[in-house]
């Protein structure tokens, strides 16, 4: 490999999960000293060091770095010269078997714009270790599994930083003479280095307490900058909810004094769980009705869960290496979804969480960057935080549920903390105690950790007399590293449903263990209506000889809210696949059954509205674009808009009726008022495709007349998409109001970029140019370019300008924050799933990433295994 002036440039080092070693060196305590600087920390680390009995004997003790120098280093109280820098590790040559070993160094937390190690935030100076940040803050065998007792000092001007907060429980504290005061904090449980965290900073809490089941009181705290404490509650009571239901469900209760949140603006990712010092994107913690939209809510609530879980899922028993990822990741947003489906509606909360497997996951697995659950080789770690790790992973372990039943999964799990409380874990520890404590047989089930890809399963009915015979049949497709795949454990749940009674005689699970495997079932007289991966019982895609009448039926009829969604979202997909490829044989009888389906979902006054939502929402793009080889992605924009404008025209009496229904229900959070706004929400959308004029004057009057961010919003988005006098008054509008916050100002530049007008890409480049615009604040870039990026009237123009902008957007942010960078390569790596005409536009512009010298790690990797695909 060679950069533009034909010097030859190393290789990114590869990482194998079978070169795994263990560490030669434990450090079973640590303790920290920060004199804390916006632009100038100095961190004296002591480290107790000894050699590790388990490993290959050395006398080399390496100690990470990233951009770090050893200002001083000292073994057991000494000035210490054997030492030398490997690249950006130190490495320290030390006889015998144990040491003190202390290190200083000096770091500028104002510069650090990865938002790696220790950074500035607008004042506040806080951690982001996971993966390797902690190496930016002090030299140290920076992995998941050297685990150490943390002891924390910090000292700082009190004026600047008057609250100072680290992992573990408060133990001292103190003010000096010169303005400066002190805090010491000690975590009693050992921990991984990913886990540290510090925060100082002027800040203001929400404080509350829980009591444990055992009695203890456990002092809650949620910090933010002042002036948005009164934002906070929703999210303390989701923690305290969270707490008890880990207790209830789990058997996990906390195990510190304290549990402190606080919440930053300048954040890559959602939040963090460092070990009771939990770091929070400020997106999941602030809400109030007039802010944040029912969704906001509930993702607020689902991840102050998922990080509170992480408690035990993840701090005590923590991960032996990166390749284990799932391990914590994937059982914890299993945690999190069973949580947020028992605090709200199951069925709901499944629809949610297939729609965002199937728009984020399914693609992952069928493009450039598949790879298993538990990946074999990385070059940056970073960029395996993956929906295949964290929402196939959670789903991996939904069908042991599945298999298991919930009291013996439980027993799993139970067995699982017990065994491995205070160990640095793998996958495979994992599966064994679900093995043991769940009395199952997972031999083979363990290719869900190994194979990459979404199985496909056919389903073949066949009626004998009275026999019943069911064929399945499993493939799945070769993927980057993995031509030949070995059948996989698919549970199905399925159910027979006689078409004169509409009932059926009771769900069954079937296993599918072999390529090829058939079922019987006795007792038919007729062929029954399949209902087959009830619940999404596994993530794979089902073809089964299921006729457009059926779907029909089982959108009216099954009792499994999932199956139900699930044949209409299917009775949608045929008509919109066979639109797009021109292989309808009958189109309008087609789409005439669509009509028919959502006409009887709008007059089925059993239906609760938040389902009733659910099932009036068409299937995303992303998933059409997977039911084709190569598809025209503007032609799937433009077919699943025309449905949405027949629909619109052909129902329009019913959508003007359900949304002033709708309209009439007043605000709260309750179930009912949350599904008449998303009902409210639908009938706008599909009167803005069939009567634009109608549709702008009902969401201006929705917008002016709105008491809280939700009906705000979705008026704002419709009209977004249209050209309409009113689209420009309620920006102008929207962008005043919310001047200043930070958050709704995200959802402004959201909404344009993500629209459906026809003049997108214009509006995202004087977006871009716009005063609020930052490139150095991660939800901003988000809010704009990743709208951007999956809107596909935009990203994919003819042209492919669209291609170019994301290209600009990676090589102008990579030098700022690779990891964000990184994160906007993988739309233009499906190239190979588009026609000919822009996957040529697209790899053009991956080659131009890929040939400017200096790239990121996180950005080389990806976009190197993009065009290798």
């Amino acid at each position: 490999m060679n950069d533009l002036s034909g010097t030859p440039v190393s290789a990114p080092s590869v990482i194998h999960r079978a070169d795994y070693r263990p560490p030669a060196w434990l450090v079973p305590e640590i303790a920290l000293d920060f004199a804390l600087s916006l632009d100038a920390t100095r961190v004296q680390s002591t480290l107790k060091v000894q050699k590790n009995p388990a490993a290959t004997e050395t006398s080399q003790l390496r100690l990470n770095g990233d951009g770090l120098e050893a200002k001083a280093v000292t073994v057991d109280g000494q000035p210490h010269n054997d030492w030398h820098m490997d690249g950006a590790d130190l490495v320290i040559d030390l006889p015998g078997s144990a040491h003190d070993l202390g290190i200083e160094t000096l770091i500028d937390p104002t510069a650090n714009t990865q938002l790696s190690g220790l950074y500035a935030s607008n004042g506040l100076l806080c951690t982001q270790c996971e993966a390797e940040g902690f190496r930016r803050i002090t030299f140290f065998p920076d992995r998941p599994d050297v685990l150490s007792v943390y002891s924390v000092r910090m000292a700082g001007d009190k004026a600047r930083f008057p609250v100072l907060l680290s992992n573990g429980n408060p133990v001292a504290s103190g003010d000096n003479a010169d303005g400066t005061h002190w805090a010491q904090w000690n975590d009693p449980w050992p921990k991984p280095s990913y886990l540290f965290a510090l925060v100082a900073g002027d800040l203001v809490a929400n404080h509350d307490v829980f009591t444990t089941r055992s009695g203890r009181a456990v002092n809650l705290a949620i910090y933010v900058r002042p002036g948005d404490e009164t934002r906070t509650d929703h999210a303390m009571h989701s923690l305290i909810a969270s707490m008890k239901w880990d207790e209830d469900v789990y058997g996990r209760e906390y195990d510190l004094d304290d549990f402190n949140i606080v919440a930053v603006s300048d954040f890559n990712a959602g939040a963090m769980e460092n070990k009771g010092l939990n770091i929070f994107n400020t997106r999941y913690i602030l809400a109030d009705p007039e802010t944040a939209t029912d969704g906001d809510y509930d993702a607020i609530e689902g991840v102050v869960a998922h990080e509170y879980f992480h408690n035990w899922s993840g701090n005590r028993v923590t991960c032996r290496d990166w390749f284990q990822l799932s391990l914590k990741e994937g059982f914890t947003v299993l945690r999190d979804q069973q949580f947020s489906a028992d605090r709200g509606s199951p069925p709901v909360k499944r629809i949610e969480d297939v729609r965002i497997l199937r728009a984020a996951q399914f693609p992952e697995d069928s493009g450039p960057l598949a790879h298993p659950i538990r990946p074999d080789s990385y070059q940056e770690i970073s960029n395996f935080y993956t929906a295949t790790v964290y929402n196939k992973g959670a789903e991996v372990i939904r069908m042991m549920t599945v298999l298991a039943g919930r009291e013996r999964y439980l027993k799993g799990t139970e067995l699982y903390f017990d065994r491995h409380d205070g160990e640095a874990a793998t996958c495979e520890d994992f599966v064994k105690a679900m093995e043991d404590g769940a009395g199952l047989d997972l031999t083979q089930f363990r290719r869900w950790y190994e194979q990459a890809g979404t199985p496909k399963v056919n389903v073949e009915m066949a009626l004998q007399g009275s026999t019943l015979t069911l064929t399945l049949t499993q493939t799945m497709a070769p993927t980057p590293g993995q031509p030949v795949k070995l059948p996989m454990v698919i549970p199905l749940r399925t159910a027979l449903f006689d078409r004169a009674s509409g009932q059926h005689r009771g769900e069954e699970l079937l296993v599918l263990t072999e390529a090829s495997q058939s079922f019987t079932f006795d007792g038919f007289d007729a062929l029954p209506v399949l209902s087959i991966n009830r619940g999404f019982s596994a993530p794979v895609e089902v073809t089964a000889p299921v006729t457009a009448e059926d779907l029909v039926f089982l959108a009216r009829h099954d009792d499994d809210p999932f199956a139900r969604y699930e044949a209409m979202q299917q009775l949608i997909v045929r008509y919109l696949v066979g639109a797009v490829a021109g292989t309808l044989a009958d189109a309008d009888s087609a789409r005439d059954a669509i009509g028919a389906a959502m006409g009887a979902i709008l007059d089925d006054a059993a239906l609760d509205d938040l389902m009733r939502g659910e099932l009036l929402i068409l299937p995303g793009e992303a998933y059409l674009a997977e039911q084709l080889v190569r598809a025209d992605p503007t032609r799937i924009f433009a077919e699943r808009e025309g449905l949405k404008r027949w629909l619109g025209e052909t129902l329009k009496d019913k959508w003007l009726a359900l949304h002033d229904r709708c309209l009439a229900v007043p605000y709260s959070l309750e179930a009912a008022a949350r599904g008449a706004r998303k009902c409210k929400t639908q009938a706008l959308v599909y009167l803005a495709a069939a009567d634009p004029a109608e549709a702008a004057r009902r969401a201006k009057a929705q917008y002016d007349t709105a008491t809280n961010m939700t009906d705000r919003q979705a008026a704002l988005m419709v009209l977004c998409g249209l050209n309409a006098p009113e689209r420009d008054v309620a920006l102008a509008d929207f962008h005043a109001r919310f001047d200043g916050n930070m958050l709704v100002t995200d959802k402004w530049f959201s909404l344009q970029a993500g629209s459906l007008n026809p003049d997108v890409t214009e509006h995202v480049k004087a977006l871009a140019a716009h005063a609020d615009f930052t490139l150095t604040n991660p939800n901003r870039v988000r809010a704009l370019w990743m709208a951007y990026a999956v809107n596909a009237q935009g990203f994919h123009k003819a042209g492919g300008e669209g291609y170019r902008l994301i290209a600009d957007l990676i090589l102008k942010l990579d030098p700022i924050n690779g990891n964000v960078a990184a994160r906007f390569v993988p739309p233009l790596g499906r190239w190979k799933k588009v026609d000919e005409a822009r996957a040529t536009l697209m790899r053009s512009e991956l080659e131009r990433i890929a040939a400017e010298p200096g790239l990121s790690r996180d950005v080389r990797e990806q976009v190197t295994k993009s065009l290798e695909a």
